[in-house]
Parts: C-alpha cells; structure tokens; sequence
C-alpha cells in the first residue's frame, strides 16, 4: 500500500456484504490496497449488526444472499434514519435489466455484475466515496449555516421560523448589495451609478414637461492632495466623509449628493426656474466652505471649485450633462479655485482644442517640432552675459508658435513633459558644445535647463542627465539644473540622494520660482543647492511697496548666507536693475536684456559684445 492510496481513500469505511468468501477477500484485498478500511459480512443480519455498531461510509451489497437478501436488507436500511443515507452498491451474477430497476427502486446507487473487475469496482467505488464525501461536505456546512443562524437569532424555534429568517437575511443581504453597488463606502453617499440614474430620469422628463429643467453641479476640492499626502490618508478620508455632511444640510428633499471618487462630488438640485437658483445654490457651498473643517486630528482649511450646468431638453444624456459640468469646475479651477463657473459653448470648443493639443503634443517630439530659445543670464557685477537659460517652445504645423503656458500643464497632465524636459536638456547641452567649439562665448558660459517633476522622478535620471553633457563632451559645471520646490519636497529623502550625487559631478543646482512654494530654510540647509531663482512676481512688483524691496532682500542674504548666489527673474527697467545691484544681486534675466531667442539670434546678440 503506498502513501497516494491511503491519501486517496482517507481511511474511508467499506462494509462488504457477500455469502461467497471468495467474494469477500477478492472484493476486501482490492480496496485494502487502495487504503480503504474494509469491514465483511456473510449475511443481511451481519451487515445490519455492523452498520448499527459503525455507519459505513458505503456498503457493497450482494443481491442473492440466504435468508434475507440484498434488496430486504437495502430496504431495511432505508426505513431507518440512522442508516438510510449510506450509499449502497449491488453485487449480482445476475445481469437482467429489471434486477438492476429493482435494485435502483430500493435504494441502490449503483450495480456491479459478477465476475468482477478490479479497475470497474475500484472506479464504481471511488466515485460514490467522492460523492459520498461531497454530500457530507455539504451537510457539514449546512448544519454550521445553521448553527451560525441559530446562534445569531436566539428565537428559532420551529423550522416554519427558521425558514422565514433565512428568507429575511437573504433580502436583507439583496437590499445591502444593492445599496453598496448604488453608494459611495466612505461616505454612504449615492455614487456615480446612481447619480447617472437620476440624470437619466429627470432628461426624461424634460421630454415629457418642456418647462422643467434641473441643475447639476460638479465640485472638486482646491489643494485636497496636499493635505491628504501631508496630513495622510486617514484625516483625508474623514475629510471626504465631513465635506459630504456638510454639503448634505443644503440639499432638498429631491436632491441627490454623490461623491463621483477621489475628492470630486456631484449635485442634482431638482425644479430650478434659472440659472440663478443653480448660482445661488454654489454660492452656499463656497459659504460652507469657507469655514474650517474640525477633524479628530486637525483644522484644516479647504476651498472648492465648482462647474454648473442646467438640464433641460437640449441634453440627449447625462454623460452629455457630467461631462459639461466637469468641463465648467474645471474651467473655475483654471481662474484661481475657491468659485464656480456656469458651462458654456465655448468652454466646450476650448476642451475639444485642449484635447486636439493633446493629441498633437503626443506627435510633436517625433516630428521634431519642439524649439529651445534661449535667454540670457547677465552677472550684475560685470554686465555681461554668463549663461542662458534653455526654454522650450512649439512649432506647431498649423497653429504656428505654440508658447509654453499652453502646452506645458498639458504636457504635464499627460506625463509627456519628461520625455520634452530630456530633449531640451540634450538639445541645450548640444547647442552650448558648438558655441564653446565655435568660439562665440567664454569657456565658462553655463546653460540652465529646467526639471520638470515627472523627469526628476525618473529612476534613470542621473543616467539622463549624464548622457546629455558626456556624450559631447561638454564640462559639467557648465550644466546648471533648475528645479522646483514641489519637485525637491514631493519625496525629500530620495531628492538629497540626488542631488548629493549631481553636486558630486559638478553640476551647480538652482530652485526656481523661489518664495512662490514651501520657502523653507529647513530644506535649504539639507540639499545641495547653489542658486536661488527670485520668482518675477516679486520683481514686477519692487517700486510698489517698500515691503517688497526688504522681502527681496532678505531672500538674497539668505543665499549669500547660505553660501549660494541669487538669480532676479522678469528685470525689464534699468531702474529695477539699479536697486538689485545695490541689494547686492549677483545675477538677472529679463526683457531688459533680451526676451528669449533663437540659436542665431543668440549668435547675433553674442557678436554684439552686449555689456549692461
């Protein structure tokens, strides 16, 4: 007997019932072999005896037995509870068709005809054992149904009861799946499905009323990422369960509140006579919102935008009316957050072009559409230009110069702005390698190129960044690389590894745009940085508050304090020239000395000898 047998037959129980001996130990070996515990019996009375002291789990039955024969003795099994259910299986010489009725009339599972064969007995018997097995499993977990039942009721008495509770939990579990498939988890509030359902039936009114018309209102959080990725998921989410609380109090009884996922929600506001009510309505909710929001952990402060657009008999759909009130928050967003905007046609014809920009933008590397110009970058101790920031544009084949505040947020939704960040840094590095060769600048010019977030997240990015200066061969610390606050601060441990290893080549460092994000000195201290860029905003407006002059002061002795040097971005009149030099500014750029220009142009104003 191998071990496969015994795990085959489980230490199942066999009784073998047959007046031959021959029978038995021929019947008896076959199965012991198999790993069977076999039980044998020389008569009806014996096999009787044995299934009152031990329940088989099958019986191998001989028909023509002395006394009381197969079929009695199957009867007799049958008639009583404790026995009735074990399987039996006939054993006959006889092979007639209306012994085999008989058989199967009183209770058999199945016949085996005489002589036997080893491979037909052993096939006939596992598959009754497995089925045997089955129907045990299956009582098995319907008596711990049962009992889980029993233990959760407390009141079942009767079976009449018992099958009335299963007939109430099984509607109560319909009724709670339907409720799940309709309703946000977190909030409980009525998700997209429902909503659309709703939108779906109020279009169809309108076919049948033509004055009634409805409102829907598109609602995203301002700044929700930041908390959610600053304070964590938890405060997030009972963020999202509170702002769908509060938005609740405001709605009538035939409104509906839906949370579409993430920190987007939807309104339905029912019978509105114009768009006025639908303003008024936003107004309230930019009202609530403006008050904070008292957390288990936190006060948090959060604005919302919020596109509004009326349902009447013009909409065929509700994807038609979703996609239009998204198209109006998103419109809100773009003019500052924390308002709302009514859709229009025209929001709709701009969508359709963003998207058609999209789907351009996608093409426009392949095709070699994109330009790097270049600005100048003048020390403001000498006067002279010491480098040039890199700056991509778009030449679009029909729509001519495409700016970069037209396609770089697209690019940058769409992730496409890492694969153009590594063009320019390449085609920058190249462009630099030919004036150095052509001997049109000083072999100390830099040029800065800026990183994107998406390209300083790439896990090859040193790689990137090396293969642009190395393959020219052009020094390293003529590459200077202008990044971010966000994009330094998004996973801070991973971005002073990486800049650690970028000051290591020499490569200089800048962060743009400062005093517009985080302006921390705590980070200033931890990374590598060389330049701080003075954000433009600050510069466009140095005459008009003396308060704006020291600010900018004080970011430049925060550099030099910090042993690094400051950039003034957006100089455009000598006279904002003059006070930087005296703050003590060491570089500056701007359409005083040159707006950005082409690589001949450059060329053009480098024969110049300019000096300011």
């Amino acid at each position: 007997m191998n071990k496969k047998s015994l795990l085959n037959a489980d230490n199942k129980d066999i009784l073998i019932v047959d007046d031959t001996p021959d029978n038995l130990r021929f019947l008896a070996t076959i199965l012991s072999e198999q790993g069977y515990s076999v039980r044998k019996a020389l008569d009806g009375h014996m096999a009787i005896t044995a299934c009152e002291n031990l329940l088989p789990d099958l019986i191998l039955l001989d028909i023509l037995m002395p006394e009381i024969d197969g079929y009695a003795v199957c009867q007799l099994l049958k008639s009583n509870e404790h026995t009735r259910k074990i399987p039996v299986i006939f054993l006959s010489a006889i092979d007639d068709i209306l012994d085999k009725v008989k058989a199967f009339e009183v209770g058999g599972v199945d016949y085996i005809t005489k002589p036997f064969q080893a491979a037909e007995v052993l096939i006939r018997v596992k598959n009754q054992i497995s089925l045997r097995t089955a129907e045990q499993k299956i009582l098995n977990l319907n008596i711990e149904l049962e009992k889980r039942v029993q233990e959760r009721t407390l009141q079942l008495e009767l079976a009449n009861q018992e099958l009335k509770r299963e007939l109430c939990e099984r509607q109560q579990l319909q009724s709670q799946l339907l409720y799940r498939a309709l309703h946000d988890p977190l909030t409980n509030l009525s998700n997209r499905t429902l909503f659309m359902e709703r939108l779906d039936d109020a279009l169809k009114l309108t076919q049948i009323t033509s004055d009634y018309q409805f409102a829907v209102l598109f609602l995203d959080g301002d700044r929700f990422k930041i908390i959610n990725d600053s304070l964590g998921h938890l405060v997030g989410d009972e963020l999202l369960i509170e702002i769908g609380n509060r938005l609740q109090t405001l709605m009538g009884d035939r409104d509906i509140l839906a949370r579409l996922g993430g920190d987007e929600f939807a309104i339905f506001v029912d019978k509105v006579k114009d768009i006025s009510d639908a303003q008024n309505f936003a107004d309230q909710i930019l009202q609530e919102f403006s008050y904070p929001f008292k957390l288990s952990r936190a006060e948090v402060f959060i604005s919302a935008s919020i596109g509004i657009v009326l349902g009447n008999i013009n909409y065929n759909n509700p994807q038609e009316l979703l996609r239009d009130a998204d198209t109006a928050m998103y419109h809100a967003k773009s003019q500052g957050k924390s308002r709302y905007c009514v859709f229009t046609h025209d929001m709709y014809q701009q969508a359709i072009k963003l998207l058609q920009l999209e789907n351009d933008l996608k093409r426009a590397i392949e095709r070699q559409e994109f330009i790097v110009y270049y600005q100048p970058i003048v020390s403001l101790s000498t006067g002279k230009i010491s480098g040039f920031e890199a700056l991509v544009r778009w030449q679009h084949p029909t729509l001519g110069m495409v700016f970069p505040g037209e396609f770089i947020p697209v690019a940058e939704e769409t992730g496409l702005i890492a694969a153009i960040d590594t063009w320019v840094l390449q085609t920058a590095c190249r462009q630099l390698r030919n004036w150095q060769e052509q001997k049109v600048i000083d072999e100390d010019v830099s040029i800065s190129v800026n990183l994107s977030v998406r390209l300083f997240s790439q896990p090859n990015l040193l790689a990137i960044i090396a293969q642009a200066w190395r393959e020219i061969q052009l020094k390293p610390q003529n590459l200077k690389l202008e990044i971010t606050e966000s994009a330094i601060m998004e996973n801070s441990q991973a971005a002073a590894v990486i800049l650690q290893q970028l000051r290591e080549c020499k490569i200089e460092l800048s962060i743009d745009d400062f005093g517009t994000g985080y302006s921390s000195l705590s980070y200033l201290h931890r990374f590598p940085v060389n330049i701080l860029k003075i954000d433009q905003c600050f510069i466009n407006s140095l005459n008009q508050n003396p308060r704006n002059t020291g600010l900018i002061a004080t970011i430049i002795n925060l550099a030099h304090t910090s042993e690094m040097k400051a950039i003034a971005e957006g100089i455009e009149t000598p006279e904002k020239l003059a006070q930087l030099r005296d703050l003590g500014c060491d570089f500056g750029q701007g359409y005083l000395f040159s707006k950005p220009l082409a690589a001949k142009s450059i060329e053009d104003l480098l024969a110049s000898n300019p000096q300011w």
